[in-house]
């Protein structure tokens, strides 16, 4: 007969930290968030080690070149999508191991003969006041002026106003040329009381902008996730399908670290993936697997040589698979049964496996309950989606500012090699929704406040790392009443302009 679990799975939600002993010195800035990604032996070091335990997911609406540098920057990594051309893919991670620190690829660019129309949409769907115009419309045409918020006046114009008219000719601009170094530019910056500069080759092709305000920083991004050659890490996403042909090509443009993007990895297309990067690069070559939900799934793909190993089936936000298909279970219960199973092969075998938690996680507090409960990192989708940074458009819905977010098994994504099991190539039905999310700002201000509250909960458990955080935490179930006591209640709330509500 059928496997029964003697106890119902659980959330994230179900559950809360107990407070542990704090010595004088347990305070945030005391805090260490570095957890390793990669596999490694007893006694020795991860290849790869996260300044902070943060990945963003495989995903159409979320990893693209942009978000990887964001993240890169805090410490964290991305995981560009693979549902795209490995054309497409590689040129997105050659862009990220190409980016210079504080020189930025334009992305609000317009031609002359465009409107003020035209220059008004781009500042909302990009939130960028600095719009350089070109000759064909793109961040790499001819430099022909820039436009900022100063050289136009919305009550004074009409919309018609064609841009070639009011733009900053070439002529008045001041530019530096390619080759310049970030200090060399900060210095013309300084000398002309600039916000912006445009850097330009011999044929006044644009290539990068520098910005006043990237300045301080690029001087406070101590976190930031780096190779060996200084520039910023990143990973990619790969299937079970193409991989004999898409990882060599993600190798020469740069990927640190790739992760096999599936809806579950227990399974044989899995194993012959990482044997093929195996059988090809040995250990070199970094992969990670997943997702699962249980120790044997995760002992299933240890065994067979993964980087780390993914847990999560149907906790994303955007996913349908538990009601279409009935499989999954609890985030909080798998997580804790995985890291169990982790902490068993470790001592059998003196191999550490880290594990991610992937999906699930719905307030902040919950990337701290997840590592508490064994995940050395996490991987989110729906977190990243809603930052300026993350590749959708920024849409108006009832006078709020949203940003579109659908999953890797909609209709909208196709993604069929997430879903893959040796069948047709196609959906045979949808794994995931499209949807929209509140808009959120710039991922730094975000992500800075998240882990805010990470160092500080850990804290009042009495650690100052994640291993130890995963030692001395205290954790209990709580009931659905105790879930209503741990918000706002029984008063009545005012809004920011301090009326009742």
């Amino acid at each position: 007969m059928a496997f029964y679990y003697d106890e119902p799975c659980h959330t994230f939600n179900e559950y809360l930290l107990v407070p542990g002993y704090s010595s004088a010195e347990c305070i945030p800035d005391n805090v260490s968030l570095k957890t390793p990604i990669t596999k490694f032996k007893k006694g020795e070091e991860p290849a790869i080690t996260l300044n902070i335990p943060m990945t963003s997911a495989v995903m159409q609406s979320v990893s693209n070149d942009t978000l990887a540098v964001a993240l890169a920057k805090e410490g964290g990594v991305s995981f560009i999508y693979g549902s795209q051309t490995i054309e497409q893919e590689a040129a997105m991670i050659a862009k990220v191991k190409a980016y210079k620190a504080g020189f930025v690829t334009s992305d609000s660019n317009i031609k002359p003969d465009q409107t003020l129309a035209d220059i008004l949409k781009l500042k909302e769907e990009t939130g960028h006041s600095t719009v350089a115009v070109t000759d064909d419309g793109t961040g790499i045409g001819k430099l022909l002026g820039v436009v900022t918020s100063r050289d136009y006046r919305v009550s004074r114009m009409a919309v018609e106003t064609p841009v070639y008219s009011f733009m900053t000719p070439i002529e008045k601009v001041i530019s530096a040329p390619k080759g310049a170094t970030l200090s060399e530019c900060n210095d013309i910056i300084w000398a002309n009381k600039l916000n912006s500069l445009p850097v330009v080759d011999n044929d006044g092709k644009l290539c990068y902008f520098v910005f006043r305000k990237d300045y301080s920083e690029h001087k406070e991004n101590t976190s930031e996730l780096l190779d060996a050659q200084k520039r910023y890490m990143v990973g990619a996403g790969v299937n079970t399908r193409d991989y004999a042909e898409r990882i060599p090509a993600l190798l020469e443009a740069g990927a640190d670290i790739f992760c096999i993007d599936s809806s579950e990895g227990y399974t044989e297309w899995q194993r012959r993936t990482i044997a093929w990067v195996r059988g090809k690069y040995g250990d070199k070559v970094k992969i990670g697997a997943g997702n699962v939900i249980d120790g044997d799934g995760f002992r299933f793909l240890a065994e067979a040589g993964a980087d780390f190993v993914k847990i999560g089936i149907g906790g994303g936000s955007i996913c349908i698979t538990r009601e279409t298909k009935g499989i999954g279970r609890g985030q909080a219960t798998a997580v804790i049964e995985v890291a169990k199973a982790r902490d068993e092969y470790y001592k059998e075998t003196g191999i550490y496996v880290p594990i991610c938690s992937d999906g699930g996680i719905v307030y902040d507090h919950h990337l701290t309950l997840a590592l508490a409960m064994g995940a050395d990192f996490v991987m989110l989708g729906r977190y990243f989606s809603r930052f300026d940074e993350s590749p959708t458009n920024k849409v108006t819905i009832n006078g709020q500012y949203m940003k579109e977010y659908w999953g890797e098994g909609s209709n909208r994504a196709r993604n069929w090699q997430r879903y893959d099991m040796g069948g047709a190539k196609k959906l045979s039905f949808e794994e995931g929704v499209d949807s929209y999310v509140p808009y959120a700002g710039a991922l730094k201000d975000n992500v800075s406040t998240t882990l805010s509250k990470v160092r500080s909960t850990m804290c009042n458990c009495g650690a100052l790392t994640i291993p130890e955080l995963q030692k001395k935490a205290k954790l209990t179930l709580v009931s659905s009443t105790s879930i209503v006591e741990g918000g706002a209640h029984d008063v009545v709330l005012k809004d920011s302009s301090n009326q009742v509500k």
